[in-house]
This record gives C-alpha cells, sequence and structure tokens, in this order.
C-alpha cells in the first residue's frame, strides 16, 4: 500500500470516529443560544406534568404561521406533558385579545381558538375592537350576551392581570416564546427555525426528566 492510500486511510478512520460526535454536538440544544435560563423559574400550573407554556399574541402573524406545526407536535406529546397557553401582554394594546382568549376558556369554547386566529389573519378582522369580537363570537355559535358578560367579569379580569404578570417574570422580549417547566426559555428566532424549535423543545422536556429523578446532593446525604 502506498504512503498516499495509508494516509488517505488512516485520515477517513479518524473522521468517521469524529463524526458521531460532531452530529451529537449539533442536536443538542445550546444554553445561551437556543434557549435561556428563566431565573427566578416560574411557578408551573400542570401538577406533576412537565409543562410547556407558549407566550403567544393573536395579532402576531408568526404565532398564526406556528399553529399548524404547533398542533402537529401536540398530538405526539407524552402523556407527562402539557401545554399551557398564555396570551402574553407584552403591552396594554394586547390585553383585549388577551381577553378574548380567556372568554373562550371560561366559556369552555377553546376550540374556537384557531378560528379566532383565522379571523384575524386570514379574513382581515379587527378583533381588537370589542364590538367586532362580540360579533364575531355571535357569528361562530356562541350567545352574544354570553360571551360579552364573560368578557366583563371578574374571573377574566383577573386571568388577564395575571398573564401580565407571567410575561414581565418569563423576561420573554417577543412572541411565540416557549418555556420548559418554567425553567428554561426558547424561541423560532433562537433555535433557528420552527424545525429546530421542536427539537428544542423536545430536548428541554428530556432536559427536565433527568433533572427529576437526579437526586440533589441534600437527599444524597440524608441517605448516608
Amino acid at each position: 500500500m502506498s504512503l498516499i492510500r495509508k494516509f488517505a486511510l488512516i485520515f477517513g478512520l479518524f473522521s468517521a470516529a469524529l463524526a458521531p460526535l460532531g452530529h451529537a454536538d449539533s442536536a443538542s440544544p445550546v444554553a445561551g443560544k437556543d434557549y435561556q435560563l428563566v431565573s427566578p423559574a416560574l411557578n408551573t400550573d400542570s401538577g406533576k406534568k412537565i409543562e410547556v407554556t407558549e407566550f403567544f399574541w393573536y395579532g402576531c402573524p408568526h404565532c398564526f404561521h406556528l399553529e399548524p406545526e404547533l398542533n402537529a407536535w401536540l398530538k405526539k406529546l407524552p402523556k407527562d406533558v402539557a401545554l399551557r397557553r398564555i396570551p402574553a401582554v407584552l403591552n396594554q394594546s394586547w390585553a383585549p385579545l388577551a381577553k378574548a382568549y380567556y372568554t373562550l376558556e371560561v366559556l369552555g369554547k377553546l376550540d374556537k381558538h384557531d378560528d379566532l386566529f383565522n379571523a384575524i389573519h386570514m379574513q382581515g378582522m379587527n378583533l381588537n375592537d370589542p364590538n367586532a369580537l362580540f360579533d364575531w363570537a355571535a357569528q361562530n355559535g356562541i350567545n352574544r350576551k354570553t360571551f360579552i358578560d364573560a368578557y366583563n367579569s371578574f374571573d377574566v379580569q383577573s386571568k388577564v392581570v395575571r398573564a401580565n404578570q407571567l410575561t414581565r417574570e418569563s423576561k420573554i422580549g417577543g412572541v411565540p416564546a416557549f418555556l420548559v417547566d418554567g425553567k428554561y426559555s426558547t424561541s423560532v428566532s433562537m433555535a433557528g427555525s420552527e424545525d429546530a424549535l421542536f427539537k428544542t423543545l423536545d430536548s428541554l422536556i428530556e432536559k427536565i426528566r433527568k433533572e427529576r429523578v437526579k437526586p440533589t446532593k441534600h437527599s444524597a446525604a440524608k441517605k448516608h
């Protein structure tokens, strides 16, 4: 075997050995790049399940375009994971559509969630206007007075105040944005693409699973 062929063979084996390492690194989300630590962590609302929180705004075209991919991802969600949607209130002009979401929630009409998105982005309706929103609700089979009463209720108002607080505590700068178990935040812009976002979410969910079973130093000391 010539010296050149020997060198080529050795180089090929060396490259093949390094390839799996490079692939593993590219598959693992990087802290500070693909996701950020939320400190202090936010309280979750899903019991023992790992909570994925989506911060969105009905008026956001990026949230609208992400919705089909998000719905497809949700269909494959493991049983130990739950999605919690929070209508972000990054400024007070977002509050009316946050009220719209919580009105649907208290009326048990969240099956109209995508319809509301479509009304804004496909039909060009200004549902920030309460009267236009009430008309939309009536056109979609929801009693107008029932919707108005819920929209103006203390319950819905309290939920919007809480959403405002959680938006600030999450330290997100825009939407759509996601938190995993209140500890890690990510977004399409951080991950680089919609596909990368869901891979990052899957990795962070697995990270939380491992953190939950990993014994702490305090619990280990107790055993001794």
